[in-house]
């Protein structure tokens, strides 16, 4: 991939990494690529979560779109893939997300989604940077009614929320629950979709600032939601990240349920009314080693991915399966949507729980989940480069590797979206899987820590 584009759309942090310069030329460079051969003034949706920057960065996208030639419905605060779902309600010629997802709120992200709803192959991203970066594009420069106009689709929660209504099967009624919204995008949403399903939820994390996004909240943060289940006797909890494409629950014990345990979950309820195309999930080499035995034991098939939503919904296009997800919680309902969506798993989720009137606690247990730990060591651009070639790192893995042998697994990968390299470490024996990734991240952060 080149220098602008990451596993999920342009990262960094706000007017330093990522600036309002770059976010005009990819406005510009967006709608040339994305519009070429359009017989039409091209439309783009925009939208950002609850980030300080985010006003700063829509506006500098909106003005490179406009000075193209293109219009702009901006959506205001709104999660990223009611973006997605919005481009085909409002007939738009592609989309934009401004946001950084689960990052602290000094970085922002600018995603991009083509008419489609999906977000770009690496080959249009490609195009786009090439622009970029040339800086010998030959843009258009229209001038009068030829300039693109903004305009702002005042109702575009309430068709957003409208749409996650439509496809909740059983409605949830009565349950009681605690919805996180970690002060982002699904603070604008998640009271009244609840609310409408007759759902009693207590609304958590939903008062943004522009600076408490993901602050000691949300899905990366599952601690203080735990303890409120628990304390309030509530069925069950459910955890946003900051622009809502994520979900994760924790039971009514306050117990964790990842990605993976609602993959296992959900695709088992497909199969059963027979809406898993070819008894197929698409997971990615992050999903818990217990997971492919869950698939083995159900008369399941498991497929993997490279780690990122784009990558499981590429493969779920190919080959025409309707689930997938990650372990983080991205997790596609292909039947409804074209990218991960948070709130719309929650209420599918939900759903399903009412439907066969069990617990969460209860439907987790179709999956016995390996134990794993993931460390965290940061660097910098050239670090993650570095580690590629590095032969100490590598000899350390490959030892790691050689001893888990058959009972475990290790992986280690640079992050697409943040400046760190992850070592995930999967075994039974919880001693033997600590001293391994402690061993390895040791290695890695003498090498290529910052």
């Amino acid at each position: 991939m080149g220098r602008l584009f990451g596993t999920d759309g342009v990262r960094g942090v706000a007017n330093s990494e990522l600036t309002p310069e770059t976010a005009l030329a990819i406005g510009r460079a967006a709608a040339t690529v994305l519009t070429d051969g359009c017989r039409r003034r091209p439309v783009f949706v925009v939208g950002c979560d609850t980030r300080i920057s985010s006003d700063m960065l829509a506006g500098a996208l909106s003005a490179g779109l406009c000075s193209v030639g293109a219009d702009v419905i901006f959506l205001g605060t709104i999660s990223t893939p009611a973006v997605a779902y919005l481009i085909g309600l409002y007939k738009a010629d592609a989309g934009i997300m401004i946001s950084a997802s689960h990052n602290p709120s000094e970085f922002n992200g600018i995603k991009v989604f083509g008419g489609n709803g999906h977000k770009l192959p690496d080959e249009l991203e490609e195009r786009i940077e090439s622009l970029i970066l040339d800086g010998k594009a030959d843009y258009p420069a229209p001038v009068g009614d030829g300039v693109g106009k903004i305009t702002f689709a005042s109702e575009a929660a309430t068709d957003y929320i409208a749409h996650l209504k439509s496809t909740v099967l059983y409605a949830p009624s009565e349950m009681r629950v605690a919805v996180d919204c970690a002060n982002g995008s699904a603070s604008v949403t998640a009271k009244r979709l609840f609310a409408d399903l007759g759902v009693q939820a207590d609304i958590l994390f939903d008062h943004p600032n522009g600076t408490n996004i993901n602050e000691s909240c949300g899905s990366t943060h599952m601690e203080a939601l735990s303890a409120y289940v628990t304390e309030h006797k509530l069925d069950c909890g459910i955890a946003f990240d900051g622009d809502a494409d994520r979900c994760l629950f924790v039971d009514e014990n306050g117990n964790l349920t990842d990605g993976d345990m609602l993959m296992a979950i959900c695709s088992l309820d497909l199969k059963e009314r027979g809406r898993l195309n070819r008894n197929t999930v698409v997971g990615t080499v992050m999903t818990n080693f217990g997971f492919g035995k869950f698939c083995e034991e159900n008369g399941l098939r498991f497929a993997s991915t490279k780690v990122g939503d784009r990558f499981v919904l590429e493969e779920m296009l190919l080959e025409d399966y309707s689930f997938g997800g990650e372990q983080s919680g991205h997790i596609i309902f292909r039947d409804f949507a074209t990218t991960g969506d948070g709130q719309l798993t929650a209420v599918q989720v939900l759903s399903l729980m009412k439907r066969k009137g069990k617990k969460l606690s209860e439907l987790s247990g179709v999956m016995t989940r390996y134990p794993q730990v993931t460390l965290n060591i940061r660097t910098t651009a050239d670090g993650k480069i570095r580690f590629y070639t590095d032969g100490e790192i590598t000899k350390a893995i490959e030892s790691a590797k050689e001893q888990l042998d058959s009972h475990g697994r290790i992986l280690v990968r640079p992050s697409g979206t943040e400046p760190l390299i992850r070592v995930m470490v999967e075994s039974m024996d919880t001693e033997e899987m600590q001293t391994v990734a402690d061993r390895v991240a040791a290695v890695i952060r003498d090498r290529v820590g910052q």
